[in-house]
């Protein structure tokens, strides 16, 4: 996007000069306050908006050389409630443009069903209509429908915000499965910083007016906000968000106050550790049940009810979460311990608050946080 204007009759400018290279295979998201020119920037890139001022090249090409019906073709499109035909059955709607640029109808439908399965879709959907369908289902189907041709460039215009927060994590992690697999160029909207954190490789942050505030990868955004505005935007608890940029494989964990629900009253006696008078019992698979009182357990009953043990939580996967997954599963802890488990939810260790706090202090001592 070079110099990109959108200024409209009536002297509103929605975008002004906008320059901005999007990077090749890779996720690029447009994040702001409502009113920054996100969706019109968006819509620029397939020329459902003409800008006023400026080009949008793709590959160096100014797109205004394509025919507007042949570039549109050549982008995959996803938009809030996914804009389903409601008279087409999942599969015909996918089908959509493979049809439209050619392909019969028997090739058309077996790349839908191809591309049902790559989003998650059970085939068994592949006749119902859309009104059939949950709101995450439909934009399962919607992103499907933007794929069916193998699009180079994806664009995607707040597709998750209609949906519940769980769906919306869902819809997240598919998305970034799916890009790992395929690699397209996708341009994504959002007005969630948490969204766009964890979907970017490139964040463009606008402000009012259509103006470039900063451009970076997260990491360096949260690090390091160009100005005032960006880190307003960006909220007071950026550097908790910046956590989530650092892995947990190098967190201290101890195996010492861990025992089995069928542990004697001796064991649990011995695994009290100086730091905190719980343990944490797990079931004969290994999987964390709860926190209980060391010192209660080695001198009372064994088998009292569930009722006794504290909660702990939620655990954390060592290597796959992140630093901030096991603050925060530290900080939700009554103990103020965090469990971490293997890729099978087998507790492997535990660690304290403390611990993960001096992880913290040695990414500022390596100059990675700030």
């Amino acid at each position: 996007m070079d110099a990109v204007t959108k200024r409209y009759p009536d002297g509103t400018t929605a975008v002004d000069r906008l320059t901005l290279e999007i990077p090749d295979g890779s996720i690029t998201v447009l994040v702001g306050p409502s009113g920054c020119g996100k969706t019109t920037t968006l819509r620029m890139i397939n020329r459902m908006v003409e800008p006023t001022e400026g080009r949008v090249l793709l590959d160096g090409r100014d797109i205004r050389e394509a025919p507007v019906n042949a570039l549109r073709r050549s982008m995959g499109y996803v938009i809030q409630h996914a804009g389903l035909f409601p008279h087409r059955t999942v599969v015909d709607n996918i089908a959509t443009v493979p049809r439209l640029n050619g392909a019969d109808k028997r090739a058309a439908r077996r790349r839908a069903l191809e591309l049902m399965e790559r989003v998650g879709l059970d085939a068994a959907f592949a006749k119902r209509y859309p009104y059939q369908l949950s709101g995450g289902q439909q934009q399962r189907v919607g992103v499907a429908r933007a794929l069916a041709a193998d699009p180079p460039v994806l664009l995607m215009d707040e597709p998750f915000s209609a949906v519940d927060p769980i769906v919306r994590k869902g819809l997240q992690d598919e998305l970034l499965r799916i890009q790992a697999d395929l690699g397209k160029t996708v341009v994504f909207v959002t007005h969630d910083i948490d969204e766009a954190i964890k979907l970017g490789d490139m964040v463009a942050v606008l402000r009012e007016g259509g103006r470039l505030a900063q451009y970076a990868p997260p990491a360096q955004l949260l690090s390091a906000p160009a100005d005032e505005f960006v880190e307003d935007f960006l909220g007071v608890d950026r550097g908790i968000r910046h956590l989530s940029f650092f892995g947990t494989d190098t967190l201290e964990l101890t195996t010492e106050p861990i025992v089995t629900e069928d542990a004697t009253a001796e064991q649990f006696g011995a695994a009290a550790v100086p730091e905190t008078p719980y343990v944490l019992v797990t079931d004969a698979a290994g999987r964390p049940r709860g926190w209980a009182d060391a010192a209660v357990r080695a001198s009372g009953p064994l088998d009292g009810p569930d009722g006794e043990l504290l909660p702990y939580g939620h655990a954390f996967t060592v290597g796959r979460d992140s630093l901030r997954a096991a603050l925060d599963s530290a900080v939700l802890s009554p103990t103020g311990w965090a469990v971490a488990v293997d890729e099978e939810g087998r507790a492997v260790g535990v660690v304290a608050q403390e611990s993960i706090a001096a992880a913290i202090r040695g990414a500022h001592r390596a100059g990675v946080l700030r």
